[in-house]
């Protein structure tokens, strides 16, 4: 019985629908799991590399684009994600397989920093430092709507149910959006106060919760293939 108690527990967290939990409930799941795979805080460093030489009004400029051009981003897959993928005959249980693969991913990425994480190559790093403006590439995407936060707001949107859904998600976007606005508006400061280690001890929280997800996603895909649940 408290096993069945658990696992429904579960379930209904990462069933994002609004006939499955209340509205403030859903909100509140989809935006802790949309941030946990954004991470602003892990984008930080190469945020600061890119930007560090420019002046604070610029810095705070560049992080409000960022911050814009990754709502955008996102909110445009949560509406039509679904909907190009299924147009490639992708259905949903593949689409939320694949999507908890790539969150996966992310999220053993962020659990070795080290080695992973929000990192670009050398030559992108040349590359983005001759931009005049970096707030889209490689800022917004693909560090801050990347692959991962891709598949999430896809997997909001092939379990949404109606437009209260959608609006519901829409709202978890742009918090998730404004939050990370936020830090990285006072990124240098951040940076200072936090320092490396606690930005590795707080990338591999995340990174956890990330992955989580994305082995749930797998879970209720497989569920929705057979029919199970």
């Amino acid at each position: 019985m408290y096993l069945s108690g658990v696992e429904n527990f579960i379930n209904d967290i990462f069933s994002f629908s609004t006939d499955v939990m209340g509205t403030g409930a859903l909100l509140v799941a989809s935006f802790t799991s949309l941030f946990s795979v954004v991470n602003p805080i892990a984008a930080m460093p190469v945020f600061l590399s890119l930007v560090g030489d420019h002046t604070p009004e610029e810095q705070v400029r560049t992080a409000r684009k960022s911050a814009i051009y990754m709502f955008l981003v996102l909110s445009t897959f949560l509406f039509l994600g679904t909907f190009i993928l299924s147009f490639f005959g992708i259905s949903l249980p593949g689409i939320m397989i694949a999507g908890g693969f790539v969150i996966m991913r992310a999220g053993f990425s962020m659990m070795n920093p080290e080695t992973g994480g929000r990192k670009l190559s050398k030559k992108d790093t040349e590359a983005a430092r001759e931009k005049e403006d970096v707030s889209f590439s490689p800022i917004a995407m693909p560090l801050l709507s990347g692959p991962g936060s891709i598949a999430v707001v896809i997997g909001f949107g092939s379990q949404a149910s109606g437009i209260t859904d959608y609006l519901v998600n829409t709202v978890a976007v742009f918090l998730a959006a404004f939050l990370a606005w936020g830090i990285l508006r006072v990124a240098p400061w951040l940076n200072k106060v936090i320092g490396r280690s606690g930005m590795t001890v707080i990338t591999r929280m995340m990174g956890f919760i990330a992955l989580a997800i994305g082995v749930q996603f797998v879970i209720n895909g497989i569920a929705s293939f057979f029919g199970l649940g």
